[in-house]
């Protein structure tokens, strides 16, 4: 499979790997890195508290 018809999520990740790479992140601050991102957009799937109403009653929150 070529990167041009890859989804997007590869895309990404080979996006994020040539940044990192290009700017010589050591594995161990990248990884820390990306785990502060992963936190931060879980968070962002996860209703705040109040937020289940308007989900339940089909409005955003946002």
């Amino acid at each position: 499979m070529s990167l041009e018809n890859a989804p997007p999520e590869i895309k990404l990740a080979v996006d994020l790997i040539m940044l990192l790479e290009e700017n010589q992140i050591e594995p161990h601050i990248a990884l820390a890195a990306l785990e502060i991102v992963r936190t931060d957009f879980e968070k962002k799937l996860s209703p705040k508290d109040g937020d289940a109403d308007l989900i339940i009653k089909g409005k955003s929150p946002r």
